[in-house]
Formats: C-alpha cells, structure tokens, sequence
C-alpha cells in the first residue's frame, strides 16, 4: 500500500513533547530539515509502492533514516537504536513529538534501498548536490571541471587463503546435506578444522611443504565429499538442483590454479575481485573498485559509482562522467584524472592527466595541481564514511555502498557550513553586543 504522508500536527498532546519546543532552532540538523525538499522525494518514490496492503513506513522516515546512516557511517542496527534517543534525528525524519520507541525494523532499511534501487540512491545524492549549491557550500560554475579517481572498496570477507575456502566450501555442503537428512560416508569434521589451524602454523613457520601437504589433504576431502553427494542424488533431479550452486562453487575451487584470473575469493560474495594497489602496508585488498567524482576547487562529491570487479581506470572515466552529468544537470567542460585514465577515449569533455605538458594554460595548470585533492575526499569517505568495508551483500551491495558514501559526506560537509555560519553569526552579534563602538563598523542592529 501507499506510505504514509508525513504531517505536522498543530494540535498538541498532553502526554507528549512537542519537538520545536525541545529542539533549537539554529541547530544544523533543524535547518537541514528546512532546507530539504520532503515532497519531491515524496513524489519521486511513492509510485514504487503497490496500491494494496497495509500501508507503508512514510518515505520522509525512510529517507531521513538513509541520511543518517550515511552522514555518520552506522550500521541499520545503530541508526534504529540511536533514533528514540536523539530529539534532532526524529525532527529530521518528520516527527512531530518525541518518541521513546523504534521507528522501524533494521530489515525495513535493506528493503527500502532494495525498494528503490540504483536510480533512487541517485536522486538522494542528486538532492545533495541541489542543498550544497543552495547553502553555498560549492558554487554553481564549479560543477563543470571536476576531478575523478577510483579508489577500492574492500568487502566484509575473511582474508581468503586455499585452506579456508577448501574447509569452508566441504563444511557448507555437509551443513546442506544434513537439512535434507543426506547419509554420507564421510563428513571430515574433526579433521578439516585442524588441517586449517595446522595449514596456518606452517605457512607461519615457512614449512611450505608441510603447508601445501595440508591443502592437498583438504582438497581430497573435498573432493570425496562432492563426488558423495553427486552419486547419493544421482536419482533425485530435484533435490540435486538445490545443490547446484554449492557444488559448482567447489568444484570451481577444486578446479582453480594458483595464477588463474577471476579466482573464488568468497563463498557468499563470489563477485568478489582481487585488486593490487601497491600499498606497502596492504599489498591486496578484495572487494571491487568505486569511482569517484568532485568539484575541482570545493572538492564536493557530484558522482559515485560502484564498479563490479578489476576494470581499468581508463575504461570506466566515460561513465564517470555521463552519470556526473546526469546529477548536476551540467555539462563537463574539464575533467582532471591521474596517470591511470591513459587511453580512456573519451571526446566529448577536455580531459587534463596529470603531467601533461600540452596545451596547459596557467588557469588549467592551477586546476590541474588540484586534482590529488580528490585523494583526502576519498580518505574522509573511508574513516567517517564506510567505503573501508562494504557490508552490504551482492554486486547491488557495491553499488549502493558508494552512493550512500557519497551522500554521507556531502551531507556532512553541508551540516558543517550551516554550524559554521551560525557561529560566526553568533560571534559577530557577541562582539556587537560587548563593543558598542563596534557597531558603527559592523553594521549590526
């Protein structure tokens, strides 16, 4: 059914606080909820739901609830919990009086980004960029040169080694198995777990020989154990077709060699790529690639995009840009990338790469150095946001990760104008008040 319509009750309730009456007025988040347009979301995200049923969880919660997640990287589980403790964070999402209880599910929250899909994450963070040019945070002729880079966005994934996925692969078989009350002959649950821990003892020691001795041992095991249950349902089609997803994964893992491309990392997230950054400390990171796209001189996000596996730098600028494009309803007269965009073919916007010689004039060579500023956006995105781990499940997972990044921190970027100005304000009228000679010179009445 339709959600429902978010409204301010003028009447009161005498048993209940009314928020303006706890919150103050010059809070960030109170004139954030100002600034906001609530109806067009409303009118952007009704038409997703059906029309029968019990009615829905009004879209101004939802989407305020999605806002708060972003702008101080929680999990649904602490965003939920945190709610009936925060008079401001219940006026964001449309509330009227104070509440002591949940507003929702956690589950409600996967759902609704579920709900909305790619395009609706891409509205929300298209109405950041709307509320940062209304508040004065980036300026409008700024959304024509941007810079882009591409960072990694690991995965909530155990570090994969040969030994673990071998165990993991025949203990999740043998789980599938028991579910359907499949006799085998052997199981290997004692012995599994301990070839693991010894497999890491010796790698630990440089014992390798004795290390791949435990792996072969595992893979047999595994193997036997695939080769078990292929002839217990050899006459059962059906059952067998439950089966199909786990046993191709372990036969993938049986078949893979050591230099093999597109090698299984992860039973649960199987689209999961291995990506070498050179960093000395962390020389692969798993997981899958985010671009990301700001303003060349404020450095505010204007486009994030989840890229599925490896691709090269060069291959997704182009993308990049028609989706920057799409958001701020501008056209990209410069673009600014690093050394990595080589070849990336793109004709339809000037793309400047960074120690490039010809045709730099002062202005584009001032630009031009201020393109590595993208490299503390993305940092900011990983220690307050949370594109250092991805939690979320699949490759739509990926993609939804990096748009909330994106929103959370021009979100934050927004709330620490709007918390600046009103200091300043504040301190000028102190001053004002405290100096009344100052009064001729500032101008303040």
């Amino acid at each position: 059914m339709k959600p429902k319509k978010s409204k301010i009750e003028p009447q009161g309730d005498l048993f209940h606080m009314r928020l303006e009456l706890i919150c103050d007025p010059d809070h960030e988040l109170v004139k954030l909820a100002k600034r906001i347009d609530w109806a067009g979301l409303e009118d952007r995200f009704e038409p997703l739901y059906a029309d029968g049923g019990a009615p829905g969880t009004s879209i101004r919660m939802m989407s305020g609830l999605t806002m708060l997640q972003s702008m101080y990287g929680l999990s649904e589980d602490q965003v939920v919990d945190r709610w009936p403790e925060n008079p401001y964070w219940q006026l964001l999402c449309g509330e009227t009086f104070f509440s002591n209880q949940k507003p929702i599910d956690r589950s409600s929250m996967g759902n609704w980004r579920r709900r909305i899909g790619e395009e609706g994450l891409e509205y929300l963070l298209k109405e950041t960029i709307r509320l940062g040019v209304d508040s004065g945070v980036v300026k409008p002729s700024s959304l024509k040169r941007v810079s882009v880079d591409t960072t990694v966005q690991p995965k909530n994934i155990a570090h994969p080694t040969d030994a673990k996925l071998l165990n993991r692969s025949r203990e999740r078989l043998i789980s599938l198995a028991a579910k359907f009350s499949i006799q085998l002959r052997q199981t290997y649950r004692r012995k599994g777990p301990k070839a693991v821990m010894m497999a890491g003892r010796y790698a630990h020691a440089r014992q390798f020989k004795r290390m791949r001795r435990q792996v072969k041992s595992l893979r047999t095991w595994l193997g036997r154990t695939v080769r078990d249950i292929r002839r217990k349902l050899s006459e059962q089609p059906d059952i067998l077709k439950l089966f199909k997803d786990e046993l191709d994964k372990a036969e993938r893992l049986l078949a893979q060699l050591p230099k093999d491309k597109n090698k299984l990392y992860s039973l649960h997230e199987p689209h999961v790529a291995c990506i070498a950054k050179g960093k000395a400390h962390k020389k692969y990171e798993f997981g899958s690639k985010a671009s990301v796209t700001v303003t060349n001189l404020e450095c505010f996000v204007v486009g994030m995009m989840g890229l599925p596996g490896n691709p090269y730098d060069g291959h997704t600028l182009n993308d990049a840009l028609k989706q920057t494009e799409r958001l701020t309803e501008q056209k990209i007269e410069r673009a600014y990338v690093d050394r990595g965009y080589r070849g990336h073919g793109v004709t339809d916007t000037q793309v400047f790469i960074s120690g490039q010689r010809r045709g730099i004039t002062p202005t584009i060579k001032k630009e031009l150095r201020r393109r590595s500023a993208v490299e503390p956006v993305i940092g900011h995105q990983k220690t307050e946001g949370r594109l250092d781990r991805n939690f979320l499940r699949g490759e739509f997972g990926d993609k939804a990760n990096a748009l909330l990044t994106g929103i959370g921190y021009n979100l934050r970027a927004i709330l620490r104008a709007l918390r600046i100005f009103f200091v300043w304000f504040l301190a000028m009228y102190r001053l004002d008040r405290a100096y009344p000679a100052f009064q001729a010179v500032s101008g303040i009445r």
